[in-house]
């Protein structure tokens, strides 16, 4: 670990001064910001971990390489992620967060007045610990009292929630590395029987530009888990080609997604939210033809 008040900090995606993005999971491009200052580099016990401060983007969260998180437009996906599932509830009650160790998912899931409990459960305390400290803006949703976190591997934890939760949300960085499970048939399955009876979970779904194939093989074999599957997306600037999707899944036959069965006040919605609102709710769901026909080919 290395902190900037005592060495000159480096990092192997910085150079002359630019933060560069590449992965093998988005082949032929990658993102750019220019970069102000290298806030912390750190080596968990999971994965490579840098904060560093943009010239336009606020502090950015990076992990093993991969942008998880900026302050400029975070908001986009961490209202999405939560709204989606929770507007679509009638009651959500209990919810739990698998990742989602910056805290900003928690941040908006708390604005629902009818949650009384949500647990966030992490593998990597090195990320709730670095969010705390450099993304206040996000980790102020650990602050609050509802909340409680418990560090550990999400799998383990489900396997004593059965039938528990309401509300279980996903937020994943991508399927490699640590997160690659979070991905597979096994990983819904087990949301499945840690969900109650008219239970929803929502779980990070990734880029229709690229992962398309991926995208319809989740929602394939989800429609074998539960008999309602659905998958919408929000815009977000630092994301691979500037758009994440959600994949969204119920126990409850009765559910659609694309009409919330509650919602704020527009005079409230305009306080609480900076990115949804019960229109945007409802449009995300529409899916541009390439991406609504590669799926559909998928569930023949």
């Amino acid at each position: 670990m290395s902190e900037a008040n005592s060495t000159v900090l480096t990092h192997p995606n910085i150079r002359d001064g630019w933060f560069y993005e590449t992965s093998t999971f988005w082949p032929g491009q990658r993102m750019c910001l220019e970069v102000e200052e290298i806030l912390h580099v750190e080596e968990s016990k999971f994965q490579d971990v840098l904060i560093f401060a943009s010239k336009t983007y606020g502090n950015v969260l990076v992990l093993d390489g991969a942008i998880q998180a900026t302050e400029r437009d975070e908001f986009s996906y961490q209202e999405m992620m939560a709204h989606l599932p929770l507007n679509s509830h009638p009651s959500p009650k209990r919810v739990l967060v698998i990742g989602g160790g910056d805290g900003g998912v928690l941040r908006e899931i708390v604005k629902h007045e009818l949650v009384e409990e949500v647990v966030l459960c992490d593998i990597d305390e090195a990320v709730i610990r670095l969010s705390k400290k450099y993304l206040p803006s996000m980790a102020i949703g650990f602050s609050h009292p509802k909340v409680t976190v418990n560090v550990g591997d999400g799998f383990e934890f489900m396997k004593n929630k059965s039938n528990y939760f309401d509300v279980i949300i996903t937020d994943s960085s991508d399927p490699v590395g640590p997160a690659e499970s979070l991905f597979g048939v096994n990983y819904y399955k087990l949301l499945n029987e840690a969900l109650n009876s008219t239970g929803i979970a929502c779980s990070q779904g990734e880029c229709m530009w690229l992962h398309k194939d991926l995208i319809a093989s989740v929602l394939q074999f989800n429609r074998e888990i539960f008999p309602v599957v659905n998958y919408a997306y929000t815009t977000i600037p630092t994301y691979p080609s500037g758009q994440i999707g959600f994949v969204l899944v119920s126990k409850n036959s009765q559910t659609n997604f694309e009409t919330p069965l509650r919602s704020w006040s527009p005079e409230a919605e305009a306080k609480l939210c900076r990115y949804y609102n019960k229109q945007i709710h409802s449009a995300s769901f529409i899916l541009p033809n390439f991406a609504k026909l590669a799926i559909a080919s998928k569930q023949q």
